[in-house]
């Protein structure tokens, strides 16, 4: 059983948006430090944006790259995890995954356990 599930995916026009969604299974998201990355073929994972535990330090982290376009959220009670993705741009376009892990310091791929399969994001221009 995928202890992650992506959702929200799908194909935008460049300036639009999406809300992507990480529902969790057998566990409480609330409780894992949870990350956003995205990969596209031939290239590494490249981690997003990460939102800490409730169990550490509040902290929130965006890649450059993303910082005053992609917003990273919880809600407690569904048990969820968003990614409001606005203003796209034809480079966003990728496979977004989510993860859960205990805690994160750098938003790397190696922090996380917990993997979704992933959710296909596409930017036309």
């Amino acid at each position: 059983q995928v202890p992650l599930v992506e959702s929200g995916g799908g194909l935008v026009q460049s300036g639009g948006s999406l809300r992507l969604s990480c529902a969790a299974t057998g566990f409480i998201l609330d409780y894992y430090a949870v990350g956003w990355f995205r990969q596209v073929p031939g290239k590494e994972r490249e981690g997003i944006s990460c939102i800490s535990s409730s169990e550490a330090d509040f902290s929130i982290f965006y890649v450059d790259s993303v910082k005053g376009r992609f917003t990273i959220s919880k809600d407690k009670v569904k048990n969820m995890v968003y990614l409001q993705m606005d203003n796209l741009r034809p480079e966003d376009t990728a496979v977004y995954f989510c993860a859960a892990g205990a805690f994160y310091r750098h938003c790397l791929s190696a922090e996380f356990g917990y993997w979704g399969q992933g959710t296909q994001v596409t930017v036309s221009s």
